[in-house]
């Protein structure tokens, strides 16, 4: 107790005039709820507050609270956002819990008719009113007890012994879902997980017979079931993530994602051991990465293009001057449309090569855009005898390489149009018929205008990226035919962000933040997937959705029955782009030319490259060993720096010398295996 009751007499007060005055700050979930409902990333407000992630963090956790001229800025955006976004109404599902699981939970079953209900689940306390749209998550994970666990410990009864009665319950009494990540998108589908037990429950087969197509026969029961009862497929079927819906009734979606857990509906290579574990801990690491990134809908690379049109969807709500209805038009900024992409663009099996070339024909460097990651290895003859007396051989890799060079970068929104002889603009976007063999490197270096690092011979095919990189180390270019894009803007940016963020937030809970010294940071990143697998986890799903994303750019034709030059139906996506996806990696590509540029300026160069990871020679085991620095102990200004933001690096892996010189010898990359594994095998 205080000796002094007059102060705390004036402290209360003071908090009644800040409650009569109507300054007090909403609380933690509130402030969440406007800001998702608004689609701003913790970064944006961040920005327009003048402060840092973490701070945004912090004040929508409840852990700290801002102050001054800050405190009233958030508070007015608050006021402000929540005009634009007031509280939705009581969800009419069964509200449960959220807490952490504990032996001395009580489960108190509320259902009183035979219709699915969910259960609530209480620990020595009454239960919270939850008024969120979605009071018990994005997502559960249903056991073979009919147990549906959900992120923060919430538990749900399910008694549906059929997937249509799964899926009735899911939509009707889960209170599963989340809310869109942008104002004109869409609220997420509520996903189930289904582990082995559950799938045995639904009469599901133990493994998929169809190894090729990855889905249950047209005839199989269950399938036969859906359609009887009026529910539909998606065309990848009833497979390892099937969506199950009906036509939107009243402008309300009807559709559910599964994803049965002993299909491999988690690869090893994306979610590590995720799959593995018991459910309440596999719900908590797919809660975290749907709170940070996405509900999961598939593989990382179908989660990292449907985070694309999740943040910026293609269209918005149009009202019409004349008869002031509401209609459905572009949302600017946004890929709205498919579009057939430029000729050098399209890959092999596209129709628009088909229509050029006769079947079989070879392109040639002039008829084909190969912007590509580089794999490149150093002669060994050209290994100096400065070089031979090292003892090491050191691996550094660039941290999210591909997300760092989405940021900031200009990409095509439309459809493309053919130019002859073009002045060259680095601002454009597209495709550039260019000379650039006339550029001379060392030879120690790898050239930066191949995906092999071997000069050029002649005029080829290059994303706005790879041609700006030839200005701007000096030289004259003079295109001979371009295919650029007039429509333009920086589509991927919030991509970037959410996904930065997401990466370091993870980070930060493995013990690895921004700010720290190199010497704490490399030892940190020793062990920081041993601080906490289930994070681990998450993590990895974060870098595999960048990749495969990017990747998905450019989906090839899937399935035996595919003939060169048909159509697929990936090409009528509006986020099928290739052009988009080359020059991401023509980005990421000259980023990493450029550091080893600046690094060869001192001397150094490197002995092998695999897209991100660069080996150079030292005489100790660490990138601190070899790395350059200014006079003043700095590292060197535009070279390569330890860290864990985007585009800084970590220590990717050591070995001999004379282990790095066989590989040399035999042809192979000593990148691809400098941490003992094969990195590609690895998901690097």
């Amino acid at each position: 107790m205080t000796d002094q009751p007059q102060e705390l007499l004036a402290a209360v007060d003071s908090l009644l005039a800040a409650v009569d005055n109507g300054t007090v700050l909403p609380l933690p979930a509130e402030r969440v709820r406007l800001r998702e409902a608004a689609g701003l990333t913790q970064a944006a407000v961040a920005q327009a507050l003048g402060t840092r992630v973490p701070s945004v963090e912090a004040w929508e956790a409840g852990r700290a609270e801002p102050k001054g001229q800050r405190r009233e800025a958030y508070r007015r955006l608050l006021d402000g956002l929540a005009q634009r976004h007031p509280a939705p109404a009581s969800s009419s599902g069964t509200r449960a819990a959220r807490h952490e699981p504990s032996p001395a939970l009580q489960v108190q079953d509320t259902s009183s008719s035979p219709t699915p209900k969910a259960r609530t689940v209480q620990a020595k306390g009454s239960i919270p009113d939850d008024r969120s749209q979605f009071p018990n998550g994005p997502l559960a994970v249903l056991n073979g007890d009919g147990i549906a666990y959900c992120p923060g410990g919430t538990l749900l009864d399910c008694p549906a012994i059929t997937i249509e009665q799964l899926v009735d319950w899911t939509l009707r009494e889960s209170g599963l879902g989340a809310q869109r990540l942008h104002r004109h998108g869409k609220d997420s589908d509520p996903l189930i997980v289904l582990t082995a037990q559950a799938a045995g429950r639904f009469s599901l087969p133990a493994q998929l017979e169809d190894r090729r197509g990855l889905r249950l026969a047209d005839d199989h029961p269950v399938v036969r079931q859906l359609a009887r009862t009026k529910w539909k497929l998606t065309r990848r079927g009833f497979g390892p993530w099937p969506r199950i819906y009906r036509p939107a009734q009243d402008g309300r979606r009807q559709c559910v994602q599964l994803a049965v857990v002993p299909w491999g509906a988690f690869d090893a290579r994306t979610w590590g051991s995720a799959d593995q574990l018991p459910a309440p801990e596999l719900a908590q690491v797919l809660g975290d990465y749907a709170a940070r990134v996405i509900v999961p809908r598939g593989s990382a690379a179908v989660c990292g293009l449907e985070l694309m049109t999740a943040l910026r969807p293609p269209t918005r709500p149009v009202k019409d001057p004349v008869t002031g209805t509401w209609t459905s038009g572009p949302n600017p900024g946004a890929l709205t449309q498919p579009v057939d992409p430029a000729p050098p663009e399209a890959p092999d099996e596209h129709p628009v090569v088909a229509a050029r070339y006769p079947r079989g024909h070879q392109r040639t460097p002039a008829e084909v855009l190969d912007e590509e990651a580089f794999e490149w290895i150093r002669d060994p003859e050209q290994l100096t005898d400065d070089e031979c007396a090292k003892s090491f051989a050191v691996g550094i890799d660039v941290n999210m390489a591909f997300a760092a060079a989405v940021n900031r970068l200009t990409v095509g929104l439309g459809a493309p149009v053919h130019a002859i002889r073009p002045r060259f603009d680095k601002k454009a976007p597209g495709s550039w018929l260019v000379d650039l063999s006339h550029i001379d490197f060392d030879t120690r270096l790898p050239n930066p205008f191949t995906p092999h690092g071997l000069r050029p011979d002649g005029p080829a095919w290059y994303a706005t990226p790879t041609v700006a990189y030839a200005t701007e180390l000096g030289y004259d270019i003079t295109p001979l035919e371009a295919w650029l894009r007039p429509e333009s803007g920086p589509y991927l940016d919030g991509w970037y962000i959410r996904l930065r963020d997401a990466y370091l937030a993870i980070m930060e809970r493995l013990g690895v933040t921004a700010g720290m010294n190199e010497t704490d940071f490399l030892a940190a990143m020793e062990h920081h997937k041993d601080a906490d697998p289930a994070q681990a986890a998450v993590l990895s799903a974060i870098k595999a959705t960048v990749k495969g994303g990017i990747g998905k750019l450019r989906e090839r034709p899937q399935g035996a029955g595919y003939r060169p030059g048909e159509r697929w139906p990936a090409l009528e996506r509006p986020t099928w782009r290739p052009d988009i996806r080359a020059a991401v990696i023509a980005a990421a590509r000259v980023n990493m030319h450029r550091k080893m540029l600046k690094l060869a300026a001192t001397g150094l160069f490197p002995i092998a490259v695999l897209s991100d990871c660069a080996v150079y020679l030292s005489d100790g085991p660490t990138p601190l060993d070899f790395l350059p620095r200014t006079p003043e102990g700095r590292p060197l200004p535009g070279g390569f720096r330890l860290g864990v933001s985007p585009g800084m690096v970590k220590h990717e892996g050591t070995q001999s010398l004379m282990w790095a010189v066989k590989m040399l010898d035999q042809g192979h990359n000593p990148a691809r295996h400098i941490k003992g594994t094969d990195a590609a095998a690895g998901g690097e």
